[in-house]
């Protein structure tokens, strides 16, 4: 079976008979190793023909598809065609022509790409793999095809009739009707990095986000990425098949869960309208409310969408509907807790409204408590009924999923989110090395393993507890420093960054996560002394996603946050004395997985961390 995108269910409410019809024969048809769009903006121009299949061997063909009946064409040639749809004539472009000026537009693009053309000979400069283009026409037999003589608007072989997609028609008889849209032998086959740089300059929207931002596709000048990251396949079908209600997304550290959130609120605000009201992104830790919100900056959509960390929202609801805020000089933790029930309290005596958001995209949702899911959940307008929460419980380093007293289990029914049916989870973890990721969960073995069962996990309602699975992605290993003191360490890493950076790493794509302030407090002094380019992040306000300087925060403001080089001093001091060594597993795990490429670990103390890594 094919992989559909958006996922087939998600699409047929707004696809026409002879396109359900269609796209229900390609599914089951086509084999595993066949990838179909539906309707999705392609190319530079955003242009969207029906239909777009992709094979490794066959290539790329573009469909369009008409429900027209033999009585409704009037008159056809190779450029126009007179129709009467509902009783009334008008002139359309020849289907074959519309498909064609996709398929070109499209194609004029890839050729862009080096890696994607033939190098030399005969065809130097063209595609190395096949392409074309067809007509999909699903009232029309063949035999009612040559009798209108519509043969000479469409060439023949260039048309799937009614008659040749009926449910008895045999897969491989569809396979060779498709195929024979195609005018000239096969060419190549695309391997796996060249599908992925097809979908790159394809689909835009399947772009990381770190170099969707740094390209623009109307420079027809600009130089393309030597690599493009993009969405795997099962990333961007969920991502597209998103539909309203309220959906639940597990995934494991570094699975895409940011990335999909991403895309969904670029798609939602997109899709709005001056009166629609806002899209809110609500995220726990400030650096990582702070990135999203430099993302969606950079995409031109910060007026319809709002980002931002959990308790700077709920301040912002005090001041704009005069709430009073709490006392000046409450403890930091205090003043915290206040101001939230501050905040659920006037919700409740309607002194702030609900339903302000036109949709809410909750990310890391583990870090929430439940009762501000509650919150939340109430600001989504009950006529879109549009939330989003990502989750991962082996990252829940704040302990918030219990009740405030501790008395009730937790399940998202509870908080009034409704996702029976509507949870999706992700299991692979694409950000780090295998490397990386085997490092990481040596110390968090006992952390990925369930200890008890959840009774709610079974039917959508609980939290699942995932173990990540690597995509295979080789790298160095993890480098592990043992030497006498904190600032041994310190300064070792410091050569490491400078090292990084010698070899054409950005100092704005390295980063030192320490468990406490101390330790920061260390690394800094070192970096100084080495007259390396640092930030450290001390309180809100001080992260800085565009610097070129090394990144110093704590291990767990980094979540949801990722760099290239990563060095975690410290770690054969933990856990701290008095501190649950389960929670340090967890801290830990979060702040290794922060690493895509190279992770640097200061065990210079025998910690029960350091008789866990195999070195």
């Amino acid at each position: 079976m094919a992989t559909f995108i958006p996922a087939l269910s998600a699409c047929t409410s707004r696809m026409t008979s002879g396109e359900r019809r269609l796209a229900e024969r390609l599914e089951t048809k086509l084999d595993d190793d066949y990838w179909l769009w539906y309707d999705v903006p392609m190319g530079p121009r955003n242009t969207h023909p029906d239909f777009c299949v992709m094979h490794p061997r066959r290539g790329i063909l573009v469909l369009e598809v008409k429900d027209w009946k033999p009585s409704t064409v009037q008159q056809a040639d190779k450029q126009n065609w007179e129709i009467i749809p509902d009783g009334i004539p008008k002139t359309v472009v020849n289907p074959l022509e519309q498909a064609r000026q996709y398929a070109h537009q499209v194609v004029k693009a890839l050729e862009r790409d080096a890696q994607l053309v033939q190098p030399n000979g005969p065809h130097a400069g063209k595609l190395a793999f096949s392409w074309s283009y067809g007509v999909v026409l699903t009232n029309i037999t063949r035999k009612q095809f040559e009798a209108a003589e519509l043969h000479h608007a469409i060439e023949p072989h260039r048309v799937l009739c009614q008659d040749e997609m009926l449910e008895s028609v045999g897969a491989e008889d569809l396979q060779s009707r498709l195929w024979d849209m195609f005018p000239y032998m096969m060419r190549g086959v695309m391997s796996l990095p060249q599908m992925d740089r097809v979908r790159w300059i394809m689909f835009p929207q399947v772009r990381v986000q770190a170099q969707d931002s740094l390209f623009d596709d109307n420079d027809t000048e600009a130089e393309l990425p030597s690599i493009m990251r993009v969405m795997d396949i099962q990333q961007e079908q969920l991502a597209r098949s998103l539909g309203d209600g309220h959906r639940v997304i597990h995934g494991v550290a570094g699975s895409g869960k940011t990335m999909i959130l991403g895309y969904r609120a670029e798609y939602l605000a997109q899709a709005s309208t001056a009166s629609s009201k806002p899209i809110l992104i609500l995220c726990f830790n400030e650096p990582l409310g702070v990135k999203l919100h430099s993302v969606i900056e950079a995409k031109g959509l910060s007026d319809r969408v709002h980002v931002r960390h959990f308790h700077k929202w709920c301040r912002d609801q005090l001041v704009a509907y005069g709430q009073t805020l709490p006392a000046y000089n409450m403890p930091v933790d205090l003043k915290m807790v206040d101001m939230v029930q501050r905040v659920i309290n006037a919700v409740d005596r309607q002194q702030i409204p609900s339903g302000q958001y036109q949709a809410v995209l909750i990310d890391e949702g583990h870090d929430f408590a439940p009762e501000w899911l509650k919150l939340v959940t109430q600001m989504v307008d009950p006529t879109t009924n549009c939330l989003l929460v990502l989750y991962d419980d082996a990252q829940s380093i704040y302990e918030r999923r219990t009740s405030r007293d501790g008395s009730k289990p937790f399940s998202f029914k509870s908080v009034g989110i409704q996702v029976q049916g509507r949870t999706t989870i992700l299991r692979i973890n694409y950000r780090n090395t295998k490397q990386i990721l085997q490092t990481a969960s040596l110390v968090a073995a006992d952390l990925l393993t369930a200890e008890e069962k959840d009774d709610n996990a079974e039917n959508g309602d609980g939290v699942p507890l995932l173990k990540p699975i690597s995509c295979g992605r080789e790298g160095e290993a993890p480098r592990i420093i043992r030497l006498p003191s904190l600032r041994d360490e310190a300064f070792a890493i410091a050569d490491e960054m400078r090292s990084a950076h010698q070899e054409g790493h950005a100092w704005g794509d390295m980063a030192i996560l320490c468990a406490d302030y101390s330790t920061m407090d260390i690394c800094a002094q070192a970096l100084a002394q080495r007259s390396l380019p640092f930030n450290v992040r001390l309180r809100a306000g001080d992260f800085a996603p565009g610097a070129n300087a090394i990144q110093v925060m704590t291990m767990k403001v980094s979540k949801g946050l990722e760099f290239p080089v990563v060095a975690l001093p410290g770690v054969g001091h933990m856990p701290a004395p008095g501190e649950d060594e389960k929670e340090a597993a967890r801290v830990f795990y979060v702040a290794a997985t922060r690493a895509t490429h190279r992770l640097v670990i200061g065990m210079g103390r025998g910690g029960s961390f350091g008789r866990r890594l195999v070195v």
